[in-house]
């Protein structure tokens, strides 16, 4: 199994059924212990989630988490 360096935005919203902007705004709040949001500019941000623990967090395994992540640059 290859292992993803970070999970995409868009594929931790497919996992946990819920919108990107979910996603972004729980990183940038620190609510959301999976990942980290880092502010590049005034109106940017830089993300970055952990596949091991997304996997950790919503339960599912880490095969589940990079399955689609394979052979993409992530």
């Amino acid at each position: 199994m290859q292992n993803a360096k970070n999970l995409p935005i868009k594929r931790a919203a497919e996992l946990m059924g819920k919108r990107e902007q979910f996603i972004r705004i729980g990183l940038q709040r620190g609510r959301l212990p999976f990942g980290t949001a880092t502010r590049i500019s005034a109106e940017r941000y830089s993300y970055y989630i952990s596949p091991i623990k997304f996997a950790e967090f919503t339960g599912l395994s880490l095969q589940e988490v990079i399955g689609e992540c394979k052979g993409k640059v992530v």
